[in-house]
């Protein structure tokens, strides 16, 4: 079972690979009004994302460089950022080096108990299995506002025309 999930969780990392590659950079920082985050925010926030919730319960390094977090953790906001922010090139980098380490990911370790369960809201984890899966639920909830945003860009462009 564990194989399958790490397949799963590469297997989504892939799809949201393919699709941010395809999207051109000048749409990464525009939001519309409907959206509370741009296209390079969930990106980013996808990846602090994953080692947020790998090093939960894996002994797993993270991937993401250290100035990340204060672009793209749960809370921040491209209107409060006063540097300037990754490139996609960067963000793209450091999701496919997050692949690279999935696919190395030893299955056993997936079954693992936590030392202590963790609560995050209603929800409880208590193997790192559990983590790991809801890492990757998270990031398909993220891959969707990507597309979602995408949609709405694209929208807006071809009746701007």
């Amino acid at each position: 079972m564990s194989q399958s999930m790490i397949r799963t969780a590469v297997s989504v990392r892939q799809l949201v690979l393919h699709q941010i590659q395809s999207i051109p950079e000048d749409l990464f920082d525009k939001q519309p009004p409907q959206f509370a985050n741009t296209i390079r925010w969930n990106v980013g926030h996808i990846a602090v994302g994953l080692d947020y919730f790998l090093s939960l319960g894996l002994p797993v390094s993270s991937s993401s460089p250290d100035h990340f977090a204060a672009f793209f953790q749960s809370g921040t906001k491209p209107s409060d950022w006063t540097a300037t922010p990754p490139s996609k090139e960067e963000l793209v980098q450091c999701l496919s080096a997050q692949l690279a380490n999935l696919s190395e990911l030893p299955p056993a370790l997936l079954e693992h108990n936590l030392e202590s369960p963790i609560e995050m809201g209603p929800l409880r984890f208590e193997t790192a299995g559990e983590v790991f899966n809801f890492a990757f639920i998270h990031e398909t909830m993220h891959f969707s506002t990507i597309t979602s945003l995408l949609k709405v860009l694209q929208y807006e462009n071809e009746k701007g025309k």
